[in-house]
């Protein structure tokens, strides 16, 4: 992965910290080297005119380069104060530190650069112009390389600290299987690998004919980012629509926009704001972090579309052999909604929550077996008939029995037990309790909900008042007592999902 970056701005300056209770020594210091430059970089000079003002602006500003040190000041050792407590107590031994003094028989020259860890020493009436300029050039060019090289020894470690990372983040992200869990584990470990707090992954949908407004789909995100609406605003779309035409990530701004191709032909974009520079150490993780999960990424939205063209197969199905039995056509999506939010209320994992949701629609697939004359038959069932009808659990195992298929292993089961009660006295096993499947038991709930609540050809829409007093009445007898109660807690959900796909 590569990215562009907007135009270099200006250099900032070497700062040299002038410490000195003599301010005609600050003017003259800063009148000499007021046209100093080294690689391009002018001097920005810091004042303190006392040891104690030094020690609170070396402990503010953590990139002073050069210190001009006075030994006499406040006492007679201040300077020297400052040069020990900088080096020993702060533990800081890239600053140079140039010792100007006047009375040089207070501090002698060999003692004090040795004890003190100057690193140069200079009596006031010797710095002449000319040795004041190439003094400050010799001790900052000392700090530049230095800095250099503890640049280059952070970036080894750093990077080595983010290679573990991206390989811990990497192993968490490849555990997920489901797009949207992959997706929003993959903004988890970007904002953990970059220290960022406001992050989204967004997919080019790919179809002609949109309109720019639903153009990308957000599957997931991560902080307050998109909170506000719209999501996409035109600045937001410029930058997504221009990294999807030059093919590379960028950084607008705090805004950075990350192009992450794949062979889906669905190309997915990561927007991370707040970031105010991407340096070279992140664009390389990010680079061997994209590099694996690119690869991920293709398998889990091929397992995805695998998936979502079974379930629609298995709802197409299950939609036919409703309207066989002249049930009506939105049936077993609602069941199938209300199944996901029993499934998930009562603390299932999403994952079989999922499966649940797309197994759910064939629980009635046995009755494609069923005669017209018994299945249509408009009267109470005969007991030779409902002998028949009883079959159609047994035949919907044989129809899904034998599949490595999680949805219709699961399916298979929903269809050969939905019928069982939770007092055993169901069919076809009189199986009872938590014998039942949980699945099984979850869809017996949702069909009898949904079976009184709308209007049949046999009988009236009941009113909801009298749906959950019927639920209490059969909850422990025929139902799942848990799983009805569930149910009349969040009745508004399942009213909302009879909203939504109404008859």
């Amino acid at each position: 992965m590569s990215f562009l970056k907007p135009e270099t701005p200006r250099l900032s300056p070497w700062k040299v910290l002038l410490v000195d209770d003599e301010p005609d020594v600050h003017d003259v210091t800063k009148l000499t080297l007021s046209r100093f430059r080294l690689d391009g970089r002018a001097l920005a000079f810091l004042d303190a005119y006392s040891g104690k003002e030094a020690k609170e602006i070396l402990a503010r500003e953590q990139d002073i380069a050069l210190v001009f040190l006075d030994v006499v000041m406040e006492n007679d050792n201040a300077g020297l104060e400052v040069a020990r407590w900088l080096r020993q107590d702060q533990s800081n031994y890239f600053t140079r530190i140039v010792l100007r003094t006047g009375q040089p028989g207070q501090a002698p020259e060999e003692s004090v650069i040795v004890e003190y860890d100057i690193n140069d020493y200079k009596e006031k009436t010797e710095l002449d112009r000319k040795k004041l300029f190439t003094t400050t050039f010799a001790a900052l060019r000392g700090y530049r390389d230095i800095m250099t090289v503890e640049e280059a020894r952070r970036f080894q470690s750093t990077y080595r600290e983010g290679l573990e990372r991206v390989i811990e983040a990497s192993s968490h992200i490849f555990k997920q299987r489901n797009l949207y869990d992959f997706a929003h584990g993959l903004l988890q470990q970007v904002v953990a690998l970059l220290q960022l707090e406001n992050s989204m992954l967004v997919r080019l949908r790919g179809a002609s004919g949109i309109s720019e407004e639903n153009k990308y789909e957000v599957i997931a995100r991560i902080g307050d980012m998109g909170n506000e609406e719209p999501i996409f605003t035109p600045e937001l779309l410029t930058q997504l629509n221009e990294t999807c035409i030059n093919r590379i990530s960028r950084l607008y701004g705090d805004t950075y926009v990350g192009y992450f191709p794949n062979n889906s032909g669905k190309t997915s974009l990561l927007v991370l704001q707040g970031v105010h520079d991407v340096s070279e150490v992140d664009a390389k993780l990010l680079e061997i972090f994209s590099s694996g999960v690119a690869i991920a990424f293709d398998n889990i939205l091929l397992n995805q579309e695998i998936t979502d063209t079974q379930g629609e197969l298995i709802m197409r199905l299950g939609d036919v052999v409703e309207s066989r039995s002249h049930e009506a056509g939105n049936h077993v999506r609602r069941m199938a909604e209300v199944c996901h939010m029993l499934a998930t209320e009562s603390g299932m994992d999403s994952d079989h929550a999922t499966i649940l949701r797309q197994a759910a629609p064939m629980h009635d697939i046995g009755k494609i077996a069923i005669p017209d004359a018994v299945l249509l038959k408009p009267g109470k069932l005969n007991a030779e008939e409902w002998e028949i009808m009883k079959q159609h659990p047994d035949v919907g195992m044989s129809i899904l029995d034998g599949s490595q298929r999680p949805i219709l292993r699961a399916a298979a089961v929903i269809a050969h037990q939905h019928h069982e009660k939770f007092d055993g006295s169901g069919y076809p096993q009189g199986l009872k309790g938590e014998e039942i499947h949980p699945f099984a038991r979850i869809v017996a709930v949702a069909d009898v909900f949904d079976a009184l609540i709308q209007k049949r050809c046999y009988k009236p829409a009941w009113p909801i008042e009298d749906v959950l007093k019927h639920l209490q009445e059969v909850a422990g007898t025929h139902l799942d007592p848990q799983y009805v109660h569930i149910l009349i807690r969040h009745v508004d959900q399942a009213l909302a999902i009879n909203t939504m796909y109404p008859d």
